[in-house]
């Protein structure tokens, strides 16, 4: 795939691709060839704890090249998207050459487009959004963002209307106008080489599958066990297939049955970014991987 690629020796490279299709090799192949420092954009990889269940790289790959943002997160601590880029920012600024590579792709938009500087949202705000959600009230949370909010939000996605909803709740402004007021993005896309792997369904879901397997053949459930004290509301508790691993560890499923329901959230994980990555980066150079 490289010899495709004319990547130059100076500007920042930008991997982003659903999970399971090879971006950490592509960008560790790109850092031994051409130089740089591997960058995380994964919202998992951050935490400390997980490296096996969140594919993390090794520490055998990590010794062939500098990486950065990988594990740097207590289980503990909340971490978001401002977060990121605010740890990003520096390595933009002189040393090596970063190579950003990730799934979450939020991350690499904010980077490349800007991210509205929206206030936290309280505590008291977050759980009556919580309490309507999770008590069937959707339509009403639809009803009660302005129209141009509404227009602009994914109304299928319950987590997005929820974000919404409470960033009108909290500051009294709708959602698309905290957008429009987008400061200026910190790597616009025409300062690097940004490349999205497309994957094919079948190809990527045979993937992991295997991945998954390996995955437990290699340590993922002692994984889990040490992380079953995480209360299922802590950020650093929602790694896919953990949830699926714990009920197994629990005595509450067969460890074939639990591989296999993380298998199915794996390939409904990486629907979701398929879909996302297809419709928010049509201006990224799309390297199309066997199966597409």
């Amino acid at each position: 795939m490289l010899h495709d690629l004319d990547i130059s020796r100076d500007a920042p490279v930008l991997i982003a691709g659903p999970t399971a299709s090879g971006k950490s090799a592509l960008a560790l192949e790109i850092a031994e060839r051409f130089g740089g420092a591997i960058v995380n954009a994964d919202s998992m990889q951050v935490f400390a704890g997980w490296r096996v269940l969140t594919a993390r790289p090794s520490p055998e790959d990590e010794a062939r090249a500098p990486h950065r943002l990988y594990g740097h997160v207590a289980q503990k601590d909340d971490y978001s998207v401002g977060a990121w880029l605010r740890d990003v920012a520096p390595l933009l600024n002189g040393g090596a050459r970063p190579i950003i590579v990730g799934g979450t792709g939020l991350y690499l938009t904010a980077l490349t487009e800007g991210l509205a500087e929206i206030p936290p949202t309280p505590a008291e705000v977050r759980a009556e959004a919580d309490a309507l959600r999770e008590g069937g009230a959707l339509g009403e949370m639809i009803g009660a963002l302005d129209p141009e909010t509404a227009a602009r939000v994914d109304l299928r996605n319950p987590r997005r209307v929820q974000r919404a909803w409470e960033v009108q709740r909290a500051t009294g402004t709708g959602l698309a106008r905290w957008q429009d007021a987008t400061p200026a993005p910190l790597l616009p896309l025409d300062r690097c080489h940004a490349l999205l792997l497309d994957a094919g369904r079948d190809w990527l879901n045979e993937r992991i599958a295997r991945r998954m397997d390996m995955m437990i053949a290699t340590g993922a459930l002692d994984e889990v066990r040490a992380n079953l004290h995480l209360p299922p509301e802590r950020q650093a508790a929602k790694a896919i297939g953990a949830p699926e691993l714990a009920a197994y560890l629990r005595g509450e499923m067969p460890l074939d049955k639990a591989a296999e329901a993380a298998t199915i959230a794996t390939r409904q994980f990486a629907k979701r970014q398929r879909t996302w990555f297809r419709a928010r980066m049509k201006e990224w150079r799309h390297l199309a991987l066997p199966g597409n």
